[in-house]
């Protein structure tokens, strides 16, 4: 027997072995899609995985991809044929629409392509008021007549009322309620529009889930620069010497 076929013979017993011997790690799923509901301050990803292979699986690092997302492990070692998972933890705060976080799990397989898993959380956050437009204005010297600005709740929210306040004297904000279920009307009106002025407007739900506050904002315009002055200064220093041209000497 040639010493080229040993080595050959060899090499597939050690192969074979260390395909019965490796270590995999097997997710139940790599992708969790949440709905919090209204008020909730937190959404909670659940990540279930099995060892299905013959040797431990060891945790070298679990990552979050922001500071807003937590992640941990049960255990750093995981047994042949145990199970357990991976919790995401995605602080919500103000944020609002769908939210996108990561969180990037490595182990001691020594099969890069199983080395390395990215686990992905997606909360889809229901605002708890729309508020449309964001900015009323008037142009300097316009009537000052009210504007609208439509706050449409949430139906899970229970809001009943709204508290609108404006940081200036110089704006009125009244509400009332709108053409549609869980819809309110912010009229919004300046005292003069004289004079250029600017304001926050804090809207306050009494919602009893959340003490969310919001926020718009309402503009009397600067009047347009005015450019006769200037005009007339350019108008006298083109006239000046065109007048000393005009008198030839004797």
């Amino acid at each position: 027997m040639s010493m080229n076929f040993l080595r050959l013979i060899g090499i597939v017993a050690l192969t074979a072995l260390a395909q019965v011997a490796r270590a995999e790690l097997k997710w139940e799923q790599t992708s969790v899609d949440l709905q919090p509901a209204v008020g909730d301050k937190q959404a909670v990803a659940h990540f279930k995985y099995e060892n299905v292979g013959k040797t431990p699986v060891h945790f070298t690092s679990v990552h979050a991809s922001c500071g807003c997302t937590a992640a941990q492990t049960q255990k750093e070692q995981v047994a042949p044929g145990e199970k357990g998972e991976v919790t995401a933890t995605f602080n919500i705060g103000g944020r609002t629409g769908t939210q996108v976080k990561t969180v990037t799990v490595q182990t001691d397989d020594p099969d890069p392509s199983r080395a390395t898993t990215v686990l992905t959380l997606k909360a889809v956050i229901t605002p708890l008021l729309e508020i449309q437009p964001a900015l009323v204005f008037w142009q300097n010297g316009e009537e000052p007549k009210p504007k609208i600005i439509t706050a449409k709740a949430n139906k899970d929210a229970a809001i009943k009322k709204l508290d609108v306040a404006s940081s200036t004297p110089d704006f009125i904000a009244k509400v009332d309620a709108g053409s549609a279920p869980n819809e309110f009307k912010i009229n919004v009106q300046p005292r003069d529009t004289t004079k250029a002025v600017y304001a926050t407007l804090t809207i306050k739900p009494d919602s009893p889930s959340t003490a969310n506050v919001f926020s718009a904002a309402a503009r009397v315009m600067p009047p347009p620069p005015t450019t006769k002055s200037t005009l007339s200064t350019i108008r006298h220093d083109l006239a000046t010497p065109a007048a000393t041209a005009a008198s030839p000497s004797q």
